[in-house]
């Protein structure tokens, strides 16, 4: 016993190697003592990121509580076997253990135990969009955990109750429940996997609602708190928030570079946020013009949590297969439909694939109900896009004079966010505009600033007219790009770059970055190495 005592001793210090050798040192004990024993391998493996250890030690935890009639360390036991399963994609597995825990706990009202399952139903509840369920379990949560004087449950509470009123079009409530959860967390109040709950929670809202600066704020801290906590899921969903910023910020090699070292981090542990660390870095590769790494990456996506994403679609679109895209955005659309934030997300996809199959009618109502959602949420993001959108729908409408109008708007609420790709994928549609509406001036003045926009982040296909890539160069090189690692290849410095090809020498480091990305190399070595093979560096 003292053996065991000390182990759990050592797992409330957070020492999770050190409970798990003090555990397992110990043998076999008998009982109840057994089951505990068992149930401290099985936390501390979770945070180590063994969760296959994890499952295995709290399933034969739960077997020894089960038998001893200790409903409610059985009962938590399975509550804590569904979030397992859940995060390994084992939806059925993780069903079946949820309903173990309604049993065990049906005659235990007032344990904590039973407050972490209600909290769990309404999560189901919350993602069959069964919302106003969802927010009677998580308000009944929330009294327990009042009554219990136990802050993770009732912080745990106010996010899932925050979460669901932002869904309900409640969004300054919503943020408000989050807020004040997030103020225990901040007060260092909370457990480990409460802090990181609330804080992951209250980015997603952030980025759903598309409040990028308060996103980019909440994640910089996370990451930070995530970096001192090296607990399994942290910091590693915190790269994944992080590498989303980055690629809308255009910091392509930057954000790539986080969504790898998550996946890396997350690997055989949290399946879905792996997926999502493949998204972004399909959505770099295809804003790249990196079709190809763009269909590996939302491919392996795809393998990890069975979905596919808009960024596939506007793969599928970029390739000229319409009715593949069409299908994809369509499925997609069909999963989400009571989720008006994450239709949100999807619409401008939809319009951009309608418009080019010249399906009008379909674009113009998804361009109308992208607005409704972007007012109803007062969001910045969805505003823009759903600016954009509609500009794109008046282009192809044949009115450009509209179009402009709707355009500069768009372009203004872009610029206002510091999105760069965005900003420039808006010039490019403002250029046509104005052209067809005989402002020729305007309409070069526009391209231009789109085309140099493309330029420095490395997009090789949406830039007409604009560096456009050369058949001949390897890897999706620009002819900039070719240009900046020739130079690498003779040993400049990226000063020296810039001085010769009249750059900044931050213009010059993201040239290198993108350059690295492409070629696969991750030093200047290499690259020159890449560059004398394909005949890169005698290229004049």
């Amino acid at each position: 016993m003292d053996a065991l005592e000390s182990a759990q001793e050592s797992l409330a210090r957070w020492a999770w190697a050190e409970a798990l050798d003090g555990a397992r040192s110990m043998g076999p004990a008998s009982g109840s003592a057994e089951a505990d024993r068992l149930d401290v391998i099985a936390e501390a493996s979770w945070w180590l990121g063994r969760l296959d250890d994890c499952i295995a030690a709290r399933e034969q935890a739960y077997a020894i509580y089960e038998g001893l009639g200790e409903r409610v360390r059985a009962g938590q036991c399975a509550v804590w076997l569904w979030e397992h399963n859940q995060i390994k994609a084992r939806p059925a597995i993780a069903n079946g253990w949820i309903r173990r825990a309604r049993r065990a706990l049906a005659d235990e009202p007032d344990a904590l135990a039973f407050g972490n399952l209600t909290l769990r139903e309404a999560e189901v509840a919350h993602g069959s969009g069964d919302l106003e369920r969802a927010a009677e379990l998580a308000r009944d949560a929330l009294s327990l955990g009042q009554e219990l004087g136990s802050p993770d449950l009732q912080a745990e509470a106010l996010q899932t109750i925050g979460r669901v009123l932002i869904d309900t079009g409640q969004v300054a409530e919503g943020l408000g429940h989050l807020d004040e959860a997030m103020l225990s967390a901040a007060e260092g109040r909370l457990g480990p996997f409460a802090t990181g709950k609330v804080y992951c929670s209250m980015i997603s809202a952030c980025e759903g609602l598309g409040d990028l600066r308060r996103a980019a704020e909440w994640t910089d801290t996370t990451l930070r708190w995530g970096e001192t906590h090296p607990l399994a899921m942290w910091p590693g969903i915190c790269r994944v928030h992080h590498a989303a910023l980055l690629q809308l910020r255009g910091e392509w090699g930057a954000a790539e570079r986080e969504a790898r070292q998550a996946c890396d981090q997350l690997d055989g542990f949290h399946v879905g946020n792996v997926a999502a660390g493949y998204v972004e870095i399909g959505e770099i590769r295809r804003r790249l013009g990196d079709l190809g790494g763009a269909d590996e990456a939302f491919g392996r996506a795809e393998e990890l949590c069975g979905r596919q994403s808009a960024g596939l679609a506007l793969v599928r679109l970029a390739q000229r297969r319409i009715d593949a895209a069409t299908a994809i955005i369509t499925r997609m659309l069909a999963e989400e439909s009571w989720n008006r934030l994450a239709r949100g997300k999807l619409l401008p996809a939809q319009v951009q694939i309608a418009v080019a199959a010249d399906e009008l009618a379909t674009a113009s109502a998804a361009v109308e109900e992208l607005a409704s959602i972007a007012a109803e949420y007062a969001s910045p993001a969805l505003s823009a896009a759903a600016l954009s959108s509609r500009g794109r729908l008046e282009l192809a409408r044949g009115d450009a004079g509209a179009a402009c109008a709707t355009l500069r708007d768009a372009l203004q609420q872009w610029q206002q966010l510091d999105v760069p790709y965005e900003v420039a994928t808006v010039r490019l549609l403002l250029g046509q505009a104005c052209r067809e509406c005989g402002d020729e001036e305007g309409a070069t003045r526009s391209l231009a600033a789109a085309a140099a926009i493309f330029d420095r982040l490395g997009v090789t296909v949406d830039a007409t007219p604009g560096p456009e890539t050369t058949p001949s160069l390897p890897a999706g090189l620009t002819a900039r790009e070719a240009d900046v690692l020739r130079l690498v290849a003779s040993g400049r410095t990226n000063k020296e770059i810039a001085a010769a090809l009249h750059l900044s020498e931050r213009t010059v480091a993201r040239h290198v970055s993108n350059i690295f990305i492409k070629v696969g190399v991750t030093t200047r070595t290499a690259a020159a190495a890449f560059a004398y093979e394909n005949g890169v560096a005698l290229r004049k």
